[in-house]
């Protein structure tokens, strides 16, 4: 088995491994996550990696202030300092939900020179923190599985998927997409949309572009991908791979195309290349996607 290696980042066995445990704090910049999911995570851990791995939740990821996992201000605080914190290697976001995006004004200016050095392990949701640190030069920027994930049905496997990556780097739980030393970026269709026209839409010029979704209507999809293709900035990517889009709602009159007519129906009209399915999803099966180029060794 190979590993992948993240601009030099890789000593020894994983991308920090050295003579020390990998310290990995989770945050909730969104939703709220019950103790008890933490609690099995935490097991996880130590079961596979006795000595290896540091892993905590910050408490902040329990509180709860209506939809939110704490107020903006406590979402904030928590983020910022694990960012900043130069014992931490790894900010793995707790779940998804909705809420990053209200944090991303008062969090990115108080980043520091510490938090360019870690990894940000997260999908849904967190697409409004990855996408924005990705655009502002932040090299270790990763969608994958996240703790919540093991409440899913062989969500454990998603876990160890996240844990083989940042311990390992181990290559098996790469999309094919990263394989093949492209710049690649992963998103939610809806988060990425709502990034677009920001401050923090990232540049993906020349990035393949990999997508996708939960719980649309189809109509609902089909006007997201015109928005997200039919954006200039968008129109200068080097192709879109499309995951899968699960739960999709039965609707009245039938849509008539399925997800993948659809986003090769707007990549044609955008001129971008359509380079069929991807291996991620809100499921047990997503695959890991770290944003850029990487080489495997």
């Amino acid at each position: 088995m190979g590993r992948v290696i993240a601009h030099g980042r890789f000593a020894n066995n994983g991308p920090f491994m050295t003579d020390k445990a990998l310290n990995i704090a989770v945050v909730a910049p969104a939703n709220r996550l019950d103790s008890r999911v933490a609690e099995r995570v935490l097991a996880l851990a130590e079961q596979l990696y006795p000595g290896r791995v540091a892993l905590s939740f910050r408490p902040q990821c329990h509180l709860s202030a209506g939809h939110f996992a704490g107020d903006d201000t406590a979402r904030t605080a928590a983020f910022v300092d694990v960012a900043n914190d130069p014992s931490v290697d790894v900010v793995w976001f707790a779940r998804g939900g909705y809420g990053s995006c209200r944090i991303l004004e008062a969090a990115l200016p108080r980043l520091g020179a510490f938090a360019r050095t870690k990894t940000y392990l997260g999908y849904s949701d967190m697409g409004s923190l990855l996408g924005a640190l990705y655009g502002r030069g932040f090299h270790h920027v990763v969608h994958g599985p996240m703790p919540a994930d093991v409440t899913r049905d062989g969500g454990e496997a998603a876990v160890r998927r996240a844990f083989a990556y940042l311990v390992d780097g181990a290559v098996e739980t790469l999309e094919p997409a990263v394989l093949s030393g492209a710049k690649v970026a992963a998103f939610n269709i809806k988060t990425l949309g709502e990034l677009i026209g920001t401050p923090y839409q990232p540049d993906l010029t020349g990035h393949v572009l990999l997508l996708e979704e939960v719980a649309e209507y189809m109509y609902s999809i089909d006007r997201m991908l015109f928005h997200i293709t039919s954006t200039p900035g968008m129109r200068k990517l080097a192709g879109i791979k499309l995951g899968r889009c699960s739960q999709i709602p039965s609707n009245d009159p039938d849509f008539g195309k399925t997800e993948a007519e659809v986003a090769e129906y707007w990549c044609g009209r955008a001129g971008i290349p359509y380079l069929g399915r991807a291996d991620i999803g809100h499921d047990a099966d997503n695959k890991v996607v770290p944003f850029g180029a990487r080489l495997i060794v």
